[in-house]
């Protein structure tokens, strides 16, 4: 097996957002000319996420992150002195990494799945990357 890391930066607008970074990702496994494979998304972040969910209706991201928010309120009593033990919290429960097919040269994305970089600490700019793992035999 061999593999290629490529990183790139998303700049986020809110506190809290989920950021379709399907497109990028997509452009990453296209650059490297896989065609047979895997793509793993990663960010080293403690106050973000990635996923995978409906693409389709922007609406699901809103009904993700009030769910999140009810779920892990942004003040509930947190001892964490930088005041940001939310953003924490809800980054364990989405984790920090996706692993995506590849055929084809292509993502082995569902019909309406995309792939989102989960803000919960922002703005701030963010970083993603993209390990591409084939067989290089």
């Amino acid at each position: 097996m061999r593999c290629s890391i490529k990183s790139f930066q998303i700049k986020t607008k809110s506190r809290t957002e989920l950021v379709d970074i399907t497109h990028d990702v997509r452009h990453v496994v296209q650059s490297s000319s896989v065609r047979s494979g895997f793509c793993h998304v990663y960010v080293p972040h403690t106050t973000a996420g990635i996923t995978i969910n409906e693409a389709a209706d922007p609406s699901v991201n809103h009904d993700i992150i009030a769910g999140l928010n009810k779920i892990v309120p942004f003040q509930d009593g947190y001892t964490h002195l930088e005041g940001n033990s939310a953003a924490h919290i809800k980054s364990s429960l989405m984790g920090s990494s996706i692993t995506v097919p590849i055929k084809d040269g292509n993502l082995a994305l569902g019909t309406w799945q995309g792939v989102y970089l989960c803000e919960f600490d922002g703005p701030r700019t963010r970083t993603v990357n993209c390990t591409i793992i084939f067989d290089g035999a």
